[in-house]
C-alpha cells in the first residue's frame, strides 16, 4: 500500500493533529514547509495539500476497514503524525466494531468520515481560502482512488460490485455528482474501472504542463488512453 500508511492502536502525542484540538500550529507549519518546498507553485497548491494531506489517511483506513477487514473504526480520535511537507502515520482508539451489514456500515462510516472531512476543511481554511466545491471533488477522488483499488484488495468483487458500493459510499458522503467511475476494457478482455474525476490536485502547478493520468484538464481520449496503458502495465 504505502510506508506512510502506519498505525497502530494508542493516543498520539500532543504535537500530532488530534480531532477537535488546537491544530494551529501543526497546519501552520505544515503550510509554512509547502511552500518552501514548492515557492513557485504558489498559496493554491500549498493549501489544496494540506487539505489532501488531512483526508487520505481517514478516508484509506475506513474503506481497508471496512472492505477487507470489516470492521467499523472510530475516526473521532484518530492522531495523526507530521512528517515534513507530509502526514503519514496515524494512532487510533477508541472501540473497532464488527460489520454485519456491508450496506448500513458504509453508511456509517460514510457519515462518520464526512464530519471529520468538514472539520477538516473549515481548519485549512484558516490559512488560505480552499473553495468548497473543489475540496469536495478532491475528497471524491480519493474515494474513487480507493474504490478502483478494491479490485486488487478484493478480487471477489465484479466491476458491478464496485460501482454499487462505490456509489453507495458517495452518497452516505454527500459527494454524488462531483466524480465517477469509468470503465476500460483490455487487450486480454477484462473489464477495469477507472477515475472519471472533476477535482484537479494541482500538481502541474509544480511542474507546468504536466499532468497526473486522472487529471481532468486533459483532453477526454488522452486521459483515458493514460489510464488504460497503466493498467494494461499492473
Amino acid at each position: 500500500m504505502t510506508g506512510y500508511f502506519d498505525g497502530v492502536a494508542g493516543t498520539g502525542p500532543q504535537d500530532w493533529y488530534r480531532p477537535g484540538a488546537d491544530n494551529s500550529t501543526l497546519l501552520r507549519q505544515l503550510y509554512t514547509d509547502l511552500g518552501r518546498t514548492y515557492p513557485d507553485a504558489g498559496w493554491p497548491l500549498w493549501v489544496v495539500r494540506v487539505w489532501t494531506n488531512l483526508i487520505w489517511q481517514p478516508a484509506f483506513l475506513s474503506v481497508i476497514a471496512l472492505h477487507t477487514a470489516a470492521a467499523l473504526p472510530d475516526l473521532s480520535q484518530m492522531a495523526q503524525r507530521r512528517q515534513g511537507i507530509h502526514i503519514g502515520g496515524y494512532r487510533l482508539t477508541g472501540e473497532i466494531s464488527p460489520v454485519t451489514d456491508e450496506w448500513r456500515a458504509i453508511d456509517t462510516m460514510g457519515r462518520q468520515l464526512r464530519a471529520l472531512a468538514d472539520t477538516m476543511y473549515a481548519e485549512t481554511n484558516t490559512l488560505a481560502r480552499l473553495k468548497r466545491i473543489p475540496a469536495l471533488r478532491l475528497l471524491t477522488d480519493r474515494m474513487l482512488g480507493l474504490m478502483t483499488s478494491l479490485q486488487r484488495w478484493r478480487p471477489d468483487l465484479t466491476p458491478d460490485d464496485i460501482r454499487a458500493r462505490c456509489a453507495h459510499w458517495l452518497a452516505a458522503m454527500e459527494l454524488t455528482g462531483h466524480g465517477d467511475l469509468e470503465s476500460i476494457h483490455l487487450d486480454n478482455g477484462h473489464e477495469v474501472l477507472v477515475i472519471a474525476r472533476k477535482g484537479c490536485c494541482l500538481d502541474y502547478l509544480i511542474e507546468p504542463g504536466v499532468y497526473c493520468a486522472t487529471c481532468p484538464k486533459q483532453p477526454d481520449d488522452v486521459r483515458m488512453a493514460r489510464q488504460r496503458a497503466d493498467a494494461e502495465r499492473a
